[in-house]
């Protein structure tokens, strides 16, 4: 179940990345026959890099969008609004990041990348939250253990 503030937050992502993502075939304005994303040679031509935007949950939650004329870059600052949800972050992210050579890129499909970022995001609030709710349960269920034993 979805939080009322995440469904506005994902719905203005959503959107952002759908108008971002309308990317065009450009060629290096600094090499000959290259066509290197314009988001990574931000000094060689400042032109065609539009910019930047972040759309913000709160302070522990955002999503900076970094487009240009034909790439575009998407970061995801995850919510770690407490320590555990901090471990939690640091310990799914790792995981993620260890499988990141897996991802395949995808080009000319922007509904379905844009789909893909939305699903992920949700999952992830999902799971640290369920994380979260069975780490506190756990925690609960040792420390009854441990005072039953001084009753």
């Amino acid at each position: 179940m979805r939080s009322n503030t995440l469904r506005p937050y994902l719905a203005a992502v959503r959107s952002t990345l759908t108008a971002a993502l309308c990317v065009e075939n450009f060629s290096s304005q600094v090499a000959e026959r290259h066509n290197n994303p314009e988001v990574e040679a931000r000094l060689s031509s400042l032109e065609v890099v539009v910019n930047p935007l972040t759309i913000s949950r709160n302070k522990h939650e955002k999503v900076l969008i970094e487009p240009s004329v034909n790439s575009i870059r998407v970061s995801i600052k995850i919510k770690q609004a407490d320590e555990i949800e901090r471990i939690l972050c640091h310990k799914f992210t790792r995981f993620m990041m260890i499988r990141a050579e897996n991802f395949i890129i995808l080009r000319r499909k922007p509904i379905i990348l844009v789909d893909f970022i939305i699903q992920f995001m949700e999952e992830v609030d999902k799971e640290i939250s369920e994380m979260k709710l069975s780490l506190n349960t756990r925690a609960r269920t040792v420390a009854e253990s441990y005072l039953l034993q001084f009753t």
